[in-house]
């Protein structure tokens, strides 16, 4: 780095570190993207500075569902091992997001402290990022329809991708969710170090392909993929018999690993978190460790505690996301242990504007259940009216649900509250920006 480099980079330094004092002395909020945005006018090539400062390397968690939890599981693995690790944990995952990270876990003269960064990254704004980063790992979870009206469709993101990774170093670690066929297709395109997850257990196996579902077609011919069974979405095992396309082999036997957050979905993030720290070198015995011990990260199937009643947050911001919460949500009440859920719509920027996304989930299995939904948020009436028609499909013998519909997002927290034993546990299903309001009102405080 040469002295000019030098001094810009200590000037964003210190732009950035007071811009972050100010913003929390007056509580405008956490300071996660701002003295990034702020920082970079002063070196525009900011982020590639950084990056090369990380001692192993950065690794990059990419994907539509599942990389909070990901890579807090992941942190939580590498920080019981002793390294000290850089993590963008408040969810900012755009450019400034990631560049107020790393400056945060700079000194004062812009030198960069951290053994590994894990990096969650927006879907879009990978090709961006590569272009200034070379990590050391790049984690693909999955690839979903999410709020349309931003990125389009799933194939077109993955050509992106395949286009961005293909100049990498031979050496880059890529990890890859095998039971999604675009994900799978992407890793035997590419010339890196390539690793597979994923599931081989049929007796998880859906009845059927869930109605929001979005690669089921082969991405090397585009004949309609044989499936074997489905775990969640398109997730599955499949094959194409028309090309011999089918997936990749998995460097992870999913069998051997615990599951300690509820959801299938859970079972792949841990998997995704287990295979990357495998590729770190570190024992399998401490992986398991830490795994076994983990807590979920807010609003994740988070638990709380409120007043004596339990109380577990299930974010939910796009059909598949809702579909697996849904589905974990039954299971808890089949057994009698869940009698009411409050489900939470809101259409600000970080959930997505467009909320047609709530017809293409499988609402019935929960409204087939019976007990108490409650709803709320900016969007009560379209979730409403979701529920019921969900409810018109059924048989009235079997229509054992009551529908409570409350505007005020404090009443209905109470209201579910006031529902619900202190022998069970309250499913709140709200989207990004409910969630954190919902937080606010249960513990008093949110988390930006």
């Amino acid at each position: 780095m040469n002295i000019v480099d030098r001094v810009r980079l200590g000037l964003a330094v210190g732009v950035a570190k007071t811009i972050t004092a100010v913003v929390r002395f007056v509580g405008l909020g956490a300071a996660s993207v701002l003295p990034g945005a702020i920082s970079r006018r002063f070196h525009p090539k900011l982020l590639s500075l950084l990056c090369e400062q990380v001692k192993h390397g950065v690794i990059l968690v990419v994907g539509t569902n599942g990389k909070t939890t990901t890579s807090l599981l992941l942190r939580t693995i590498l920080e019981n091992q002793n390294y000290q690790v850089a993590h963008n944990e408040t969810g900012a995952n755009l450019i400034n997001g990631l560049v107020t990270t790393l400056l945060s876990n700079t000194n004062l003269i812009g030198t960069l402290t951290a053994d590994y960064a894990i990096l969650e990254v927006d879907e879009n704004i990978v090709p961006l990022v590569l272009k200034d980063c070379q990590p050391k790992v790049i984690l693909a979870l999955n690839l979903f329809r999410d709020q349309l009206d931003r990125y389009g469709e799933v194939d077109t993101i993955s050509q992106r991708w395949q286009k961005a990774i293909a100049p990498l170093s031979p050496n880059t670690i890529i990890v890859l969710n095998a039971d999604d066929p675009t994900l799978s297709y992407l890793g035997q395109q590419l010339t890196q170090n390539v690793r597979y997850f994923g599931l081989s257990e049929p007796d998880l196996y859906l009845e059927e392909i869930p109605h929001a579902v979005d690669s089921i077609y082969c991405p090397s011919c585009g004949h309609p993929l044989t499936y074997e069974g489905v775990y969640l979405s398109h997730l599955g095992d499949y094959s194409c018999e028309k090309c011999g396309f089918q997936k990749s082999k998995l460097d992870v036997k999913s069998q051997d690993w615990p599951q300690i957050l509820i959801g299938v979905y859970n079972k792949y993030n841990t998997l995704a978190a287990g295979l990357v720290a495998q590729e770190l070198t570190l024992e399998t015995r401490a992986i398991l460790k830490t795994v076994k011990e983990f807590k979920a990260a807010f609003g994740r199937a988070e638990e709380l505690t409120i007043n004596g009643k339990h109380v577990r947050i299930l974010l939910s911001k796009n059909p598949v996301g809702m579909n697996e919460t849904i589905r974990a949500v039954n299971d808890i009440k089949k057994m009698g242990k869940s009698s009411t859920t409050l489900l939470v719509l809101n259409d600000r920027i970080p959930d997505g504007t467009d909320v047609s996304w709530i017809w293409d989930v499988d609402t019935e299995p929960l409204v087939q259940l019976g007990g108490n939904l409650v709803v709320s948020g900016d969007r009560t009436y379209d979730m409403a009216l979701r529920l019921k028609y969900s409810q018109e499909t059924l048989p009235q013998k079997n229509n054992q649900v009551k529908l409570i519909v409350k505007e005020n997002l404090k009443e209905a927290v109470q209201t579910a509250l006031n529902l619900t034993t202190s022998e069970e546990t309250l499913h709140i299903v709200p989207t990004y920006s409910a969630m954190l309001e919902v937080r606010g009102i249960l513990i008093g405080r949110q988390i930006l």
